[in-house]
Formats: structure tokens, C-alpha cells, sequence
């Protein structure tokens, strides 16, 4: 809302985990260290803690983008599991078969024999296998010491499984438990990830509006910045919280500087204790609440979010009651048209006319609970390619939807292995092959992701599904398409050579100017290579579709991206 407004592409403190946003301070890169360190030091249990926000999730991404080629991965995001659960997932996520056979639910041991098969055959073709469990405080002991137990298997150089746990900082009093010793003894590397300091915070900030699209100065001022470090304690994800709703809350008034004035007020709306009040109570007791809008009762406040917080929240300088006619309008209109009132026009950016010609579109539906039922799902591929394709824009006919993406510069990408972490990491809508247990397969669209849910759309339907419950339907079969660079024709296999591969190169060259590739990297080969190893794809040197997919969602191409689910 406000990006335009301070000369920016889009809003930069999102809490969303974009990877083009990755800030490594010096305690970023000393944890990494130390997880990469871990993985090579012969096997047994890594630990990561932090604060709730301290960014361990950037830490863990930017850690699976360095590990070895010959490195596989399970990465365990929900333990809140029972031992056979874990099993269970542990299997799934290494493509271990597991056979069961007889009435009852398979036991411990049908998961423990083929997992120590699948480790033993994979250690001999030269193979690592890295467990990695996220909110690993959420382990219950039973769990923690069948984690242990699987370390028990090892060749006379090392373990055939490493651990790595990451968690709050109750994870570490977990461990030091007297009954988790044998445990604690494995753990060969460990580190807490502490909050940023002044410097850094002045630093991550800077860094996030760049990558944003900054073209000129930082709109926070110094003092500004030291009190969002004193407010935030240098947590991240608090950061981000305050300075989105500082920038907000500038532009409502219309100033250009954020100061330190705006952020106490920022902070008193985001970083507050919950208030315990209904919320027309709170919003009542508001001293600035303006009685035009307080007429629009609690319906219009919940379809009115964004003009409450800018008009109710964020005091103009001038007091004066609002126009009556603005409380009759819609709540977008009304507070469109309180800034035209408010707001001199040259500050307005873009103009008005053209916000309201960009008013946004209708809500989706809202998802349901579980698992769609197969007869909900695509049975015609061509349908699911038809919806996918709508998400970029393009219209297919009959006929070969791919041959038809072309002509519109997308290219289908498809694969059959693709993993959990691979559709965060390529974050793009998908379609996902499902087959319900006694059912044909059939097609669904994934449209939103959590830590622990995916939205799946069907039709007009959407279902918002564990990912343990996803696991169970899907084997991996993947479909979705990419933005071609303008002006290219025909499919790209290896772009090399061509006017696809120079643009490849040049966006290349400028995210090595930027400091995030290796400046090692001279010519086109070790360019790329530099890329794929840094974004955990194979480093062939190709110009591939995978390649060309990753460098559009660093470059910031426009393509659609995943949300997170609605609950």
C-alpha cells in the first residue's frame, strides 16, 4: 500500500521468509558455520537455538543451500509427532518403501528395518543422509531418545545419520536434563543465535528497503532506527512488524521521514500484550477515534482493516471531523478519498484515480479442514493447466497447454521427486498428482503454504491440509510453469548461447555486484555454478528451466508466488 509512496517496488519488511531478502549478520554466518562444520564432523546431533524471530529459518535455509551434492534430506517441520509418526515421516521424506503386511498398524520395527537398509546401501554408493527437525522443543523425551537411538548405526569412520535440532532456547533446558545426558553427549556443535545489535539492525534495515527498490534515501532517521534496536531487542521478525507499520503509519500522514515519534506509535499498535477487550470496547476508548467512522459498527471495521489503522490509529495533524459524505461510502472508498482530503496530491503516489482502478480483488474462498475428497479433485490434467495458467495470466484453448504456454512466454516445468522444502524453495503455484488412498490420481493446485499447511484449490474450492496429511496422498509428481525473459521463442532446455542465457548472465553479474554471489565467479560457467550452488540446485553449469525459475524469484520477476493459507 505504502511502496509507492517512499519510491519502493514492493512492501520490504514482509515476515514471509523471501529468500531475496537474506540478511547474514556475523551471528548469522558464525551459526551457519557452525551447522556446516556439524555435518562434516563424522555424524551424531547439531543444535541451533534462538528466539522466537531470531531467524533460524533464514539460517536453516541458507544452510540447505550449502550442503554437499551427495548430502540427502529429511527436514521434519511439525514434531509434534508419535515415535511411529516420526518413523513414519523419516521414511517419506527418504523415499524408504516401507512393506506392512497383516491387519494390524504397522509396527516400530517395519519402519526401523528398511530405514537402516535404505542408510547402510546409501552410505555405500557415497551418499549422507541429514535429518534436520525444526521447533525441535516440541519433542517429547519419547521421540528425543528414538532420535538418539537412530545415531546407534555407524560404520568405524561415522554415524550414518546426522541430526540437526533446531529450536527456542527451551530446547538447550531440554538437553540439559539429566535423563536427556546420552543425548547431550552426541550433540558435537552447538550455538544460540542472539538478536542483532545497533549497528545491525541499522544494517537490516538499510539492506531490506534496497532490496525493495529503494531510489533514495532511508526514510527512517537515525534516531528513528536506535529506537526500533531499544523496542525490538534486535529480533527480526519484531524489526520487520514495527518498521511495516512506521512506514504505514508515515504514509497515512503523508510524511516523507519516519521518525522517532512514528515508531512509539508504531510500536504501540504491534509490539503492545494483546488487548483483552472486544474490539469495539478498545476502539471505542481510542481518544482520536473520529465518530464519522465509528458509525460503520463492527462489519464495516472488519471489511475496513486498512482504513481504521490509517485514520483512526494514525492522527492527522489537523483534527477537523471527516467529510459526512465519506462515512457512506464503502470503506475503500471512504478512505481513498480521506487522503485525497488530507494529503497534498503531489505526495500521493500513484494517484488516487489510479488506486481506485487498483482496488483489490475479491477474497478467495475460504479453505476447508482436511484433505479434498477425490471427487473434487482435476481429473483432466488439461483442466488443472487451464486454472495453473490463469495465475500468470495467459489463457489456454484446446489442445497441448504447454505448446500453448509458449506462445505466451511460459514454460512448463515438470518433475517427479520434488520435495516439501522444493515447493517452499521454488515458491511459485504448483499443480501436485494426488492419489487417495483406493481412489484414481487426480490433480490439485497449491496455492499457499505454512510451516505446517498447504491450501490446495480445486474448481472453486480450496482445502487447507497438513503437511503430515499431504505426505500420506503425494509422491512427489510436480507441475508449474515459468516466465520466459521478453522476447524469447521457443522451449529452453540450455539457454547457452542464446538471448535467454545473456539476460541469465547479466542478472547474474548484477547479484554478484550486489555482494550475494562469490566475486571469484569471472566467466559464464562459474557464474552459474556459483548461483545453483548458493540456491541448492544442481551445479551442472546449465542454464536450465530450474536455474532460470530461481534467478526470476531472486531478480524479481513478476510471477505468482505462494501465500500464506487463511484459516
Amino acid at each position: 500500500m505504502y511502496a509507492e509512496f517512499f519510491g519502493l517496488r514492493q512492501d520490504p519488511f514482509s515476515i514471509a521468509p523471501d529468500p531475496r531478502y537474506l540478511f547474514m549478520s556475523e551471528r548469522h554466518r558464525e551459526a551457519l558455520a557452525h551447522l556446516l562444520y556439524g555435518i562434516r564432523g563424522g555424524g551424531g546431533f547439531v543444535l541451533l537455538s534462538g528466539e522466537i524471530g531470531a531467524g533460524k529459518t533464514t539460517i536453516c535455509r541458507c544452510f540447505l543451500q550449502q550442503i554437499p551434492e551427495n548430502c540427502r534430506v529429511a527436514y521434519i517441520f511439525n514434531p509434534k509427532l508419535t515415535v511411529g509418526d516420526l518413523l513414519k515421516t523419516i521414511c517419506h521424506e527418504f523415499r524408504v518403501e516401507v512393506r506392512h503386511e497383516g491387519p494390524l498398524p504397522a509396527t516400530i520395527k517395519d519402519y526401523l528395518d528398511p530405514l537402516n537398509e535404505y542408510l547402510l546401501h546409501s552410505h555405500a554408493a557415497g551418499e549422507h543422509n541429514l535429518l534436520i527437525v525444526d521447533e525441535a522443543q516440541n519433542l517429547t523425551p519419547h521421540v528425543l531418545e528414538q532420535l538418539r537411538l537412530l545415531t546407534n548405526l555407524e560404520t568405524n569412520e561415522r554415524k550414518l545419520l546426522q541430526i540437526v535440532l533446531i529450536g527456542q532456547p527451551e530446547l538447550r533446558q531440554i538437553l540439559a536434563r539429566p535423563d536427556m545426558e546420552q543425548l547431550a553427549q552426541r550433540v558435537i556443535a552447538r550455538f544460540h543465535l542472539g538478536a542483532l545489535s545497533d549497528d545491525e539492525t541499522r544494517q537490516y534495515i538499510q539492506h531490506r528497503l534496497d532490496v525493495a527498490g529503494l531510489r533514495g534515501p532511508n526514510p527512517f532517521e537515525d534516531d528513528a532506527t536506535r529506537r526500533i534496536h531499544q523496542l525490538t531487542r534486535g529480533v527480526p521478525r519484531r524489526i520487520n512488524l514495527l518498521c511495516d507499520r512506521a512506514m504505514l503509519g508515515a504514509y497515512a500522514t503523508g510524511r516523507a521521514r519516519i521518525d522517532r515519534k512514528i515508531v512509539d506509535k508504531a510500536a504501540s499498535e504491534v509490539l503492545d500484550p494483546p488487548v483483552q477487550e472486544s474490539t469495539a470496547v478498545a476502539l471505542k476508548a481510542r481518544p482520536n477515534w473520529q465518530g464519522s467512522l465509528g458509525t460503520l459498527g463492527l462489519g464495516a471495521l472488519g471489511g475496513a482493516l486498512v482504513a481504521a489503522l490509517l485514520y483512526t490509529w494514525w492522527p492527522r495533524p489537523d483534527t477537523a471531523p471527516l467529510p459526512a459524505p465519506i462515512a457512506h461510502q464503502a470503506p475503500a472508498q471512504a478512505a481513498t478519498a480521506a487522503l485525497e482530503d488530507r494529503v497534498e496530491p503531489a505526495a500521493l503516489s500513484p494517484p488516487a484515480a489510479e488506486a481506485r482502478a487498483n482496488r483489490p480483488a475479491p477474497l478467495p474462498p475460504k479453505p476447508q479442514p482436511g484433505l479434498p475428497p477425490a471427487t473434487a479433485l482435476w481429473t483432466q490434467e488439461g483442466e488443472a493447466w487451464t486454472a495453473l495458467a490463469e495465475r500468470w495470466g495467459a489463457q489456454l484453448g484446446e489442445g497441448d497447454a504447454c505448446e500453448q504456454g509458449l506462445g505466451q512466454g511460459l514454460q512448463c516445468f515438470r518433475i517427479f521427486r520434488m520435495t516439501v522444502h522444493g515447493l517452499r524453495q521454488l515458491d511459485r503455484p504448483a499443480l501436485l498428482q494426488l492419489q487417495l488412498p483406493g481412489q484414481p490420481v487426480g490433480w490439485a493446485m497449491l496455492v499457499a503454504m505454512s510451516s505446517e499447511t498447504a491450501t490446495l484449490q480445486a474448481g472453486e474450492r480450496q482445502w487447507l491440509v497438513p503437511l503430515t496429511a499431504l505426505a500420506d496422498v503425494w509422491r512427489g509428481q510436480y507441475a508449474t510453469l515459468w516466465r520466459q525473459p521478453h522476447g524469447h521463442e521457443g522451449r529452453i532446455t540450455n539457454a547457452r548461447g542464446t538471448a535467454a542465457g545473456d539476460w541469465m548472465l547479466e542478472q547474474l553479474r548484477q547479484l554478484q555486484h550486489e555482494g550475494k554471489l562469490s566475486a571469484s565467479a569471472q566467466d559464464a560457467d562459474s557464474l552459474i555454478k556459483a548461483f545453483q550452488a548458493a540456491h541448492g540446485i544442481e551445479t551442472h553449469g546449465r542454464a536450465s528451466p530450474m536455474t532460470f525459475m530461481m534467478v526470476n524469484l531472486v531478480s524479481g520477476v513478476e510471477e505468482p508466488r505462494l501465500s500464506a493459507p487463511t484459516h
